[in-house]
């Protein structure tokens, strides 16, 4: 079986990477937009489904496609990838001072048809932060890419985040140990020299 990750994020390469599997990297556009009607990690879920629905035509039967996607939830508001600069700013505003939780969702799809979607939440807990610190970070750091405008290895991190209750690599983008315990369910050796 041969692993292909759908997804340009270094995090969840490097993850991967240190977990020891080997796969290669597909990419192709796919839209991130979801109906509203969804909350918390049923975004993440379906976010992450209908990426892999994208590559589905072109799996191989020997290949499995995993595909990903965080959310920031505060209370029962979904922070997505910010759309600039201030938005990163209100966004960090709204999250300094508060716990909030991150939704990492995982769709695993075999050439054969089978399909796992799963989460992991976890629970992060952010000091007070002042507006020079938050314009510092967004500026230097240049968070746009991330969900809630902050990634947990970065800066932020390290002076902000004061507490985790669950999984750190979950708020990096991949719940690890879970991704591990499906890969195994589906069968298949997946370590490098194996």
């Amino acid at each position: 079986m041969r692993l292909i990750l759908a997804s340009n994020s270094p995090r969840r390469r490097q993850l991967l990477t240190d977990l020891g599997l080997r796969y290669d990297v597909r990419l192709q556009e796919v839209d991130e937009s979801f109906p509203a009607e969804l909350q918390r990690a049923a975004v993440a879920e379906y976010l992450a489904a209908h990426k892999a629905s994208a590559y589905r035509a072109d799996l191989q039967p020997d290949e499995v496609l995993l595909t990903a996607d965080t959310i920031v939830c505060l209370d029962e508001q979904v922070l997505n990838k910010p759309v600039d600069e201030e938005d990163a700013v209100r966004m960090l505003t709204l999250l300094q001072g508060r716990a909030h939780d991150v939704y990492t969702g995982v769709c695993l799809l075999t050439g054969a048809g089978q399909q796992v979607v799963f989460s992991d939440q976890t629970r992060v807990h952010f000091r007070p932060l002042t507006e020079a610190e938050i314009r510092h970070y967004v500026q230097h750091y240049r968070p746009l890419d991330k969900a809630g405008a902050y990634g947990a290895q970065d800066w932020i991190g390290l002076v902000a985040v004061t507490r985790l209750e669950g999984s750190y690599f979950n708020v990096m983008g991949l719940p690890v140990h879970r991704v591990w315990e499906e890969l195994q369910r589906l069968g298949g050796n997946w370590l490098l020299g194996a």
